[in-house]
């Protein structure tokens, strides 16, 4: 399907030869009394943006909350899409090919069954993540492991025009690979980057952080990040105060596009638990053009692109003969 929203998720083990320290620094300081608001940046980041991620088909029969991609916010350098899907069977994600970007598979309730023209299939579950780099091209299903809704989110993440004619490459982290810290109320699962002094393994081709944080009632965090970096929330569950303490509540499926700063505080004030994605990223500053699941620099890379697509050359010779099963 060559639409900005179709989705992906291959399986390989993270290789410890082959992954790297992410090169931008990550430290939080969790919650603090109400009288202490102080986390200690420089330049705190506020809200400089609000984007209700609205409902919209995708897929075969998906249900998206887009909010990153739309109109309102069409894309935040390096990052060019985020969905928080939802499908359940007959629907799916059938056969779709992508150029040039990467994309990260957060399963959050269920699980998706996915297979590629390269000879690889498995399941992701609930808590589980794939970090995809498609480079020079892929071919691949997204498909539901069972009954009932399975969602999940979905970001995409550029790729630097070095890196968009790379050979394919895919890491995933199982609920146990996944390294988290709690205290005073604040959880955090680090799928990518640093915090709370635990670090995640994956290897990102554009430097990324991607943390899942989740506050009780009456808690609070401050989450260092990268000054030069783009930033943005996603709230997943309840509701919170973000940036500065006396600001308005912000309720679930919203992004927060966050102002230039060195870190973000955010404030859990109501009676119900907060939970919410934090992701940053170093910007590429280069030209995008976009067809659907390609993401090039030119026009003339994207035709380029399509044509190798149709002809099945490459990076896209199995391209040809596979069908997804």
């Amino acid at each position: 399907m060559i639409v900005p929203g179709c989705r992906r998720r291959f399986l390989f083990k993270l290789n410890p030869k082959t992954t790297k320290k992410i090169s931008a620094p990550y430290f939080v300081r969790n919650t603090m009394s109400e009288s202490d608001q102080d986390p200690g940046f420089t330049r705190p980041r506020l809200v400089a943006k609000k984007v209700l991620a609205k409902l919209q088909h995708e897929g075969d029969g998906a249900v998206v909350r887009r909010g990153i991609g739309r109109t309102e916010l069409r894309r935040l350098d390096p990052f060019l899409m985020l969905d928080d899907f939802s499908v359940s069977p007959p629907a799916g994600f059938p056969d779709h090919p992508h150029r040039g970007f990467e994309t990260v598979t957060y399963m959050l309730q269920g699980g998706i069954t996915h297979q590629d023209f390269g000879g690889h299939k498995g399941t992701i579950y609930a808590g589980e993540v794939q970090w995809m780099t498609a480079g020079r091209g892929i071919i691949h299903s997204e498909m539901p492991a069972g009954e009932g809704v399975q969602r999940g989110l979905q970001l995409w993440i550029n790729l630097s025009s070095a890196d968009k004619m790379i050979e394919p490459r895919y890491q995933e982290l199982s609920r146990e690979d996944i390294k988290r810290a709690e205290k005073d109320g604040v959880e955090v699962k680090v799928i990518a980057g640093e915090s709370m002094g635990v670090r995640s393994p994956v290897y990102t081709q554009t430097p990324t952080m991607y943390l899942d944080f989740a506050l009780k009632p009456r808690a609070q965090m401050h989450q260092s990040i990268q000054e030069s970096w783009n930033a943005f929330v996603y709230i997943i569950e309840g509701e919170g105060v973000f940036g500065i303490p006396n600001s308005s509540p912000v309720s679930a499926h919203h992004v927060l596009v966050l102002s230039p700063g060195d870190g973000l505080s955010v404030w859990n004030k109501s009676s119900k638990p907060l939970r919410f994605a934090l992701v940053g990223g170093q910007p590429l500053n280069e030209p995008v053009v976009q067809y659907g699941p390609f993401v090039m620099n030119t026009q003339a890379e994207i035709d380029q692109t399509i044509e190798d697509y149709h002809h099945s050359k490459n990076g896209f010779e199995k391209a040809k003969y596979w069908r997804s099963q």
